[in-house]
């Protein structure tokens, strides 16, 4: 009786000793693992041109956090990842205290996406500029998400020593960007009236932003303008009237300072359709001249 009373003690303390061993296991095992460079490695590079801008941050062990502001578009942030450790899904994102800065302040930017991309994390412009701002402030913006191996929690963070002192350089970056970029302008539309070629002071706007592009970026070599029109009038009438609608076009990248070398037009009557000749929308949407410009040796 004894015997059997001591080894239900004894199998009491086994059992409280397991519990606290695993819970001690458990907690070492759900502890974060953080990617972030120290105060003496913290560096930030500053790439600089009128078709975007970039600051970039070494994240030891982890790749880069990278800000991009091109021409045209909206302020971005993402990283590159050597092998990303977080598991797809959404990883929490806040604006934390430095740990050499005292204080306990942490704003909550909410959640952003975590995927199996080149670039796993990918920041739009209003959290990314709160994470700029956070920067500049002294904070530590960092990403938290559950590791894709086990439970174990992974930390991503931006350092923000040396970032001010390449803040003003990336500031005259961003002023002296080109308004609109290559993807913006690399295919262009302008519509016309039923018979007519003459360009409107809308279409003008348009072929201004690609003028404007073109005379910036000396590695667009061609301009394709092709003229069309709907199925209207007859064959050869088409022919001549889509010649008209291409050579009004590429008259006016001329007369706004184009070289007539780079320009090619074609014309192709009704015979390329954007839409069915059935109704007035798809004829007036037939109705046009498209311009494409081309690079290096496309």
């Amino acid at each position: 009786m004894k015997l059997e009373f001591k080894a239900k003690i004894n199998r009491r303390y086994i059992v409280a000793g397991l519990i606290i061993f695993l819970a001690s296991g458990y907690h070492n095992l759900v502890e974060a693992r953080t990617y972030g460079a120290q105060l003496d490695q913290s560096q930030w590079y500053l790439s600089a041109s009128i078709f975007g801008c970039s600051l970039v941050h070494e994240i030891p062990l982890y790749g880069q956090g990278v800000f991009f502001h091109e021409a045209g578009e909206d302020l971005k942030f993402w990283t590159t990842a050597l092998n990303n450790p977080m598991k797809p899904g959404k990883a929490a994102l806040v604006v934390e205290a430095s740990h050499w800065k005292a204080g306990n302040q942490i704003q909550d930017l909410g959640y952003v996406d975590v995927t199996k991309e080149d670039k796993p994390i990918v920041v739009e412009r209003k959290k990314a500029s709160s994470m700029m701002l956070g920067l500049l402030e002294g904070m530590t913006p960092t990403f938290t998400r559950k590791s894709w191996f086990n439970e174990e929690s992974i930390r991503v963070q931006l350092n923000s020593i040396n970032f001010l002192n390449i803040y003003d350089g990336y500031l005259d970056c961003v002023s002296g960007l080109l308004p609109v970029n290559f993807r913006q302008v690399e295919k262009s539309r302008v519509h016309f009236k039923s018979d007519k070629s003459e360009l409107t002071d809308e279409d003008k706007k348009t072929l201004d932003k690609l003028i404007f592009y073109v005379g910036a970026d000396s590695s667009v070599t061609t301009i394709n303008v092709d003229g069309h029109t709907d199925s209207s009038g007859r064959r050869i009438y088409n022919r001549r009237l889509s010649k008209a609608r291409a050579e009004s076009v590429k008259q006016y990248l001329i007369q706004e300072g184009i070289e007539e070398e780079i320009i090619r037009t074609r014309y192709h009557g009704e015979r390329y359709p954007v839409a069915k000749n059935i109704n007035k929308k798809n004829k007036s949407l037939n109705r046009r001249t498209t311009v494409r410009l081309l690079r290096g040796d496309e």
